[in-house]
């Protein structure tokens, strides 16, 4: 690389880091819709790091901890649907799963999720379950299974904490495989039959590496960008894994999603000034095609949003792990 383009790219890192830390400081555009979300009589909403809205924008999927931190010592189904009024409208997946986390849903409305924890050598309850992808049909049926019930690894049928799931057009499957720590740091690729293509990535922090590939999602030009949380960055990818650039002016990607316009949504549920110097938590939105931040929503008073998600109308939610409990956000005046 040149002299000249180097100055120019750090320049614009320069640049893009200054616009973030801004936009914080700006009017919250979004208020908050108290209560939106609403459950059965007797159950209650759980941490919760899965959050996503159907192929046309108008249901809301939500993939919680059984009401609690785990669901081990639950038999509610964490798979919940919600309508636009906040009614759950479906549910499964009771009894399968240890710690659930990521949720996707592909092109034809399948359901994906990664269950993010396996057998820990304590609790008996855990043991035969962890460390799997799976994928449902919108009615629950369960249709495919990636990974070993239990099994933590790093082989081409194994993960070790898998935190998300992205399909794309084509119908390839790729695996945010790792949640920080002794887990795994890599994306494993699938074909849409759940065969083994490849993995890349490692732990460390150079450009490539990961510490924790926490989410993933996909623009209109087919890139791959990676949440690497632990770095405090997303990375972008072409399809095949190969390194294109790495932004920092939207904090430390817990959740990401990009719309069918290119807004990218990032939620960051952890960045303070040890994890994180000069950003605070928050939903930061702005542009997949240029990496602009242009809106800025804050921490919620009830803990950190980890998980994002936006429908077609420009309504924003948020899933809480630590506060337990959903967020709705709407366009039209401040918090």
């Amino acid at each position: 690389m040149s002299r000249r383009r180097t100055v120019f790219t750090f320049a614009a890192g320069l640049l893009m880091l200054a616009l973030a830390h801004d936009i914080s400081a700006q009017a919250n555009p979004y208020r908050t819709i108290e209560n939106f979300f609403k459950l059965p009589d007797g159950r209650k909403i759980g941490s919760t790091a899965g959050i996503t809205v159907d192929r046309d924008g108008s249901s809301i999927w939500v993939f919680e901890r059984c009401g609690g931190n785990y669901c081990t010592e639950s038999t509610v189904a964490p798979i919940l649907k919600f309508d636009q009024s906040g009614n759950v409208v479906k549910s499964f997946g009771a009894g399968m799963f240890v710690r659930p986390h990521g949720i996707h849903i592909d092109r034809d409305g399948n359901v994906w999720v990664s269950d993010g924890e396996g057998p820990d050598g304590k609790d008996p309850k855990r043991n035969g379950k962890g460390h799997q992808v799976f994928k449902f049909s919108p009615e629950g049926k369960l249709l495919m299974t990636l990974g070993k019930a239990g099994v933590a690894g790093d082989g081409p049928d194994t993960f070790n904490m898998p935190s998300a799931i992205l399909v794309a057009p084509n119908g390839d499957i790729f695996i945010g495989d790792g949640h920080g720590g002794n887990s795994n740091a890599r994306i494993v690729k699938f074909s849409k039959d759940g065969k083994f293509i490849k993995t890349w990535g490692k732990k460390g922090t150079a450009p490539g590496d990961f510490e924790t590939p926490h989410a993933l999602a996909m623009d209109s030009r087919g890139r791959l960008f990676v949440g690497d949380r632990g770095n405090n960055r997303i990375e972008i990818f072409d399809q095949d894994g190969r390194f294109l650039e790495e932004w920092k002016q939207f904090g430390r990607p817990s959740g990401v999603v990009i719309d069918r316009n290119d807004t990218l949504y990032v939620a960051d549920s952890q960045s303070d000034e040890k994890t994180n110097p000069g950003f605070t938590r928050g939903i930061r939105i702005g542009s997949a095609r240029d990496g602009k931040v242009t809106t800025f929503i804050p921490d919620n008073p009830d803990g950190s949003q980890e998980g994002v998600a936006a429908d077609a109308h420009g309504n924003i939610y948020g899933s809480l792990t630590g506060g337990m409990a959903l967020k709705k956000y709407v366009r039209g005046g401040t918090n």
